[in-house]
């Protein structure tokens, strides 16, 4: 049993150890994504609040109307915890079907940079390639299944040294070759596999889904229609529906409002209420309404869902270890970095002991490190 896991363990790593490099380091850094963009071009992310507070959101969709005539605003995220954060909206040019963003200062309307790709800054490109890989939709998936196997080798590696716990742990690192290397190996996994196999899991759910989502969407070869003019009725007021979703829902603050991007999809304004759960997300629960009329369709408080839904939403936290604050986020982007040594370890203990038993003429058999 534990030769033939040994193997499992050990193919598993050697078949995924550059994805998973990749996803591992690309995750760790975003992280702390907004902070590296306010490293990078702090004036662009970053804003001086106002004594009169934001403006209406009609002001300011006048704004951008007036400034971007050929797009149409399909998203709009905004962040009151850090009330000197830029809103982010995204936005799809008339013709086109890739949305692409700006960002906005909400206290006095200021556009802080051009409309870009989500892949045009640092963060973005590394975020595409942590989810994607760079290859879209099947990229997704690509990911999706090197994630299950960091799961894979978390298990099994967590199985093979079971006995760990057994005893106290002593870092040999004096002995120096196999012994020094093999009990780091063993080391940063056991401590690593917790916050490891969380990144596995949620990541592994979400790239799936959505990419099987995706490829769904166009299994019968129909692209996304383009952006031709706005897809909700004109007289729908934006501050409307947002006071509109905070008055149905008790203690709803609203964080998200996503605008009609093809014909038939309502207008949504995701947001968070209190649930008493450090682990629910800023976009928890949704309040939906017609995109023709501006009616409410729909209330879907994350408090009176299913168990299914309620572990779906703690993902984002767990994933970006944002439930204890800084300290965790440290936590989750030193250990999620932990791929870098085992692999480091790993290969050279596979090879060490390969070459031994070739120079021995012996076959490979297990040795366990």
């Amino acid at each position: 049993m534990n030769k033939r896991l040994f193997k499992l363990h050990r193919w598993a790593a050697i078949a995924a150890a550059v994805p998973l490099l990749v996803i591992c380091a690309t995750g760790s850094a975003l992280v702390f994504k907004h902070e590296i963009d306010a490293w990078l071009m702090h004036d662009t992310v970053r804003v001086t609040p106002s004594a009169a507070g934001r403006q209406p959101m009609e002001t300011l969709l006048a704004v951008l109307n007036q400034a971007l005539p050929q797009h149409e605003v399909t998203g709009w995220a905004w962040f009151a915890d850090d009330p000197q954060r830029a809103d982010v909206v995204y936005v799809i040019e008339h013709g086109t079907k890739e949305w692409q963003y700006t960002l906005l200062n909400p206290y006095n309307g200021d556009l802080l940079s051009q409309i870009v790709s989500t892949e045009s800054y640092l963060t973005d490109w590394l975020l595409s390639l942590h989810y994607t890989l760079l290859v879209g939709e099947v990229g997704m998936l690509i990911s999706g299944l090197f994630a299950i196997l960091l799961c894979l080798l978390g298990i099994t590696g967590i199985w093979l040294h079971r006995r760990f716990w057994k005893g106290p742990f002593k870092l040999r690192w004096s002995s120096g070759g196999v012994v020094a290397y093999s009990d780091l190996h063993k080391l940063v996994g056991i401590v690593a596999a917790p916050v490891l196999l969380i990144l596995g899991v949620t990541g592994a759910w979400w790239n799936i889904e959505h990419g099987l989502e995706e490829i769904a969407e166009h299994w019968g070869g129909e692209a996304h229609p383009a952006m031709e003019s706005r897809l909700y009725a004109k007289h729908i007021s934006l501050d409307d529906v947002i006071a509109q979703s905070e008055a149905e829902m008790p203690g709803f603050e609203a964080t998200y409002l996503r605008l009609p991007w093809e014909a038939g999809i309502p207008i949504a304004v995701f947001g968070r209420v209190p649930t008493g759960n450090p682990l629910s997300s800023d976009y928890s629960s949704t309040v939906l309404f017609d995109s023709d009329t501006g009616d409410l369709s729909q209330v879907l408080d994350i408090r009176q869902t299913g168990l299914v839904p309620r572990i779906e939403d703690t993902f984002r936290a767990l994933h970006f270890g944002t439930f204890g604050g800084l300290t965790t986020r440290i936590l989750w982007a030193v250990l999620g970095s932990a791929p870098l040594a085992l692999v480091i370890t790993g290969l050279w203990l596979w090879w060490h002991r390969r070459s031994k038993r070739l120079a021995k003429g012996l076959p490979e058999t297990r040795n366990s490190h």
